[in-house]
């Protein structure tokens, strides 16, 4: 699930020239290859290269732990070969020659410094998974946690693989000082790289960019806030790091002796050993190993959005389950998700909540508008509100609508509802959510590209000639009169309202 981690993933993983001893009568690039690499955090990562050479066409594909990468427009002559991977949104190409006995392999990429790697062929064994079965499935009992959806802020969508103690404790404080914790959010959750090796006892350690995991929730916790980290139940996360494949008590226990309040839990390189029909047994096995050490840790399954994960998430213990893959600091990507859910509500409520992914609030090149219309829908849908910007140098006008009360009320609204899709008049949407105390909000939403005026009666809501609303973004009353809504919203705009008996 971690298409975004493009250049730090291939930093780690497939810049620069790999070099291989020509064995093959056949072709020297011929067979399975695995290389690796010791990053800055000391990390080892590993790729496995898979080469296929006839008749001028180099096929095959570039396994990392979140999937299996096709090589494209593969070409092989006279020793000299080229070939491009599709990387989340970006072309990787590479080039390479056999020479002296020894074959490499050169990825252009400009944003990235060469490097060169050694890889050795894998034989047929070496290359095979085999995996502990999986348990028969039950009903993991529920953890009593997340009675409303999770607020709070996780380390990926900005900082990626260059998180650290330091910045999590600066974004602990910034919590604060910027209102964000008072306005509900609870949680600093670090994902993906604080991971490190494993003892001879099978013990995990962090690395060394997170010297005492105790020492940083004790300093989380001091301040009104919980700590969460991030697992795989594969053997590597997302960026190559180590999973809890193998350990599911034994990390669970770490975890909680660590103190720590979350846990988001990636498949990433679990594809490796299970097919996906068994995601439920095997994210049960974390959820039963959560529940056994007596600690509260919410439990996140991020598996985007397969096998329906919605309809049995909550059944191996989860409090939230990624509905789609990962998001974006870009409209279209926030559009495509947050519209695509109203289908999914039924799943949603108090205890397990429907995740379609992490705000992106102050990140990208998003206009003012787009961002109250993602602050929005999320409210809408009773998402998680967790955001990924850096807290510590956010304007005022990102922290105005993170910390907008009025909406955070929509999303934390005890009933639990998750709103829908009620009209669509072309681009113009119009989403309600029933809240406690027979109130409703709605949300009217342009997704033009230019302005447009939404017009419709207020009894296709339900609303018998309403008479007054609060206007969420513009904190204010406003009246309504006659029979029918009409506003002119702006490009990628919302106007969200809430109504009182």
């Amino acid at each position: 699930m971690r298409t975004a981690f493009l250049a730090s993933l291939c930093g780690l993983l497939f810049v620069g020239t790999l070099i291989v001893s020509a064995q093959s009568t056949v072709s020297p690039v011929e067979g399975t290859w695995k290389t690796t690499h010791t990053n800055d955090d000391g990390n080892t990562a590993s790729t496995v290269y898979q080469f296929h050479a006839s008749d001028g066409r180099l096929t095959g594909q570039v396994e990392v732990a979140w999937g299996n990468l096709s090589i494209e427009q593969g070409t092989i002559s006279d020793g000299r070969f080229a070939f491009q991977i599709h990387m989340g949104e970006s072309i990787w190409k590479y080039d390479g020659q056999v020479k002296d006995g020894n074959l490499s392999i050169t990825v252009h990429d400009p944003n990235m410094p060469a490097a060169t790697l050694s890889a050795t062929r894998l034989t047929e064994e070496q290359s095979r998974f085999v995996a502990i079965p999986p348990p028969p499935l039950h009903v993991v009992p529920s953890n009593g946690l997340a009675k409303t959806p999770l607020m709070g802020w996780n380390s990926w969508n900005y900082f990626q693989g260059r998180i650290t103690d330091a910045i999590v404790r600066q974004i602990a404080d910034a919590m604060v000082s910027s209102g964000m914790r008072d306005a509900g959010y609870t949680y600093i959750n670090i994902d993906d790289t604080w991971e490190g090796p494993r003892d001879s006892s099978g013990q995990l350690h962090p690395n060394k960019k997170f010297a005492d995991m105790k020492a940083l929730a004790d300093y989380v916790h001091a301040r009104g806030l919980k700590l969460g980290l991030y697992s795989s139940p594969g053997t590597e996360t997302c960026a190559g790091y180590p999973g809890s494949y193998g350990h599911e008590e034994q990390d669970a226990a770490t975890f909680a002796a660590w103190g720590i309040d979350y846990l988001k839990y990636d498949w990433c390189s679990a594809f490796r050993l299970y097919p996906d029909g068994d995601m439920r047994a095997i994210y049960q096995r974390m959820g039963d190993a959560l529940r056994k050490t007596g600690r509260p840790v919410v439990f996140s399954i991020s598996s985007g959005g397969k096998e329906h994960v919605w309809t049995w998430g909550r059944l191996a213990g989860a409090n939230l389950w990624r509905t789609t893959d990962d998001i974006n600091p870009g409209w279209k990507r926030i559009e495509n998700i947050g519209f695509s859910q109203s289908e999914l509500a039924q799943w949603s409520g108090p205890g397990g909540w429907n995740d379609p992914d992490m705000l992106e609030v102050g990140n990208g090149h998003l206009t003012p508008d787009e961002q109250r219309t993602h602050m929005s829908l999320w409210a809408l849908l009773a998402a998680p509100l967790i955001t990924g910007n850096d807290l510590r140098s956010m304007s005022a006008e990102t922290a105005a609508i993170l910390t907008n009360r009025e909406v955070i009320a929509i999303d934390q609204d005890a009933l639990g509802v998750t709103g829908r899709r009620i009209l669509q008049m072309g681009l113009i949407e119009v989403w309600t959510k029933q809240l406690a105390n027979h109130q409703l909000a709605v949300g009217v939403f342009n997704r033009a590209d230019h302005a447009q005026v939404a017009e419709f009666d207020w009894n296709a809501l339900g609303l018998n000639h309403p008479a007054q609303a609060r206007d969420l973004w513009q904190h204010k009353d406003i009246p309504l009169t006659g029979d029918r809504f009409r506003r002119e919203i702006p490009a990628h705009g919302t106007v969200l309202l809430r109504f009182r008996p």
